[in-house]
């Protein structure tokens, strides 16, 4: 990552501002929604649907038919991701808050055009989320390649922003009789629940017993 950009360089609240790949990489890697901004017909959208990260891009996908992957193919997008970690309950209205980490990315996507490349991009998507799910899985066909488009987004022009901790009630505000504080929150994997028409006797593998976001 570069350092920040006019566009990346948060400007209310700056002290929440994180530049580091460390940051940035890690809230990508630990919500896979995202929410996806562009242009279409001279109007603005905002799609949501899911993204990960390999190395230095992050990558999102759909039907080849989509408007929005149309939209934004060699085109500039805003990639956003943000997780609640909590609401924060102050003294004042005007105190409250949310801890939070979120990013945002700038840049121009681009469509991964080659097959092989494509595959790999899919696998590594499914392999990060249930690792050992791709090889059990039936083939992709060349049809379901061809009806699937993969777009990538450089990481260069990213900024996280994070908030965590108690309220920050102004210093006359804590003589007041009222309660402060924080309200965790976090988001729950439950168990897993079988197809209606699933084979006798099978149960749910190790990768989707075990798995976790957030």
């Amino acid at each position: 990552m570069d350092a920040p950009t006019e566009r990346t360089r948060v400007k209310r609240l700056n002290k929440r501002a994180r530049y580091d790949e460390e940051t940035v990489h890690g809230i990508l890697d630990a919500m896979p929604i995202c929410t996806v901004g562009y242009v279409f017909g001279g109007a603005p959208y905002a799609t949501p649907t899911l993204q990960w990260r390999e190395g230095g891009h992050v990558y999102w996908h759909g039907s080849s038919a989509s408007r929005m992957l149309e939209a934004c193919e060699e085109a500039q997008v805003c990639l956003t991701v943000s997780i609640i970690d909590g609401f924060v309950m102050a003294r004042s209205a005007f105190n409250h808050s949310c801890n939070y980490r979120s990013v945002m990315v700038f840049g121009t996507a681009r469509k991964v055009s080659d097959p092989a490349e494509k595959e790999a991009r899919l696998r590594a998507f499914t392999e990060g989320l249930w690792p050992g799910r791709w090889d059990m899985l039936r083939q992709m066909t060349a049809q379901e390649l061809k009806a699937t488009t993969v777009l990538s987004l450089s990481l260069d022009e990213a900024s996280a922003k994070v908030r965590s901790g108690p309220p920050g009630d102004d210093e006359e505000d804590y003589a007041l009789p009222v309660w402060a504080g924080v309200i965790p929150v976090r988001q729950q994997v439950l168990s897993p629940v079988d197809d209606p028409r699933l084979m006798p006797g099978l149960t749910p593998p190790e990768h989707i017993r075990r798995f976790k976001i957030g």
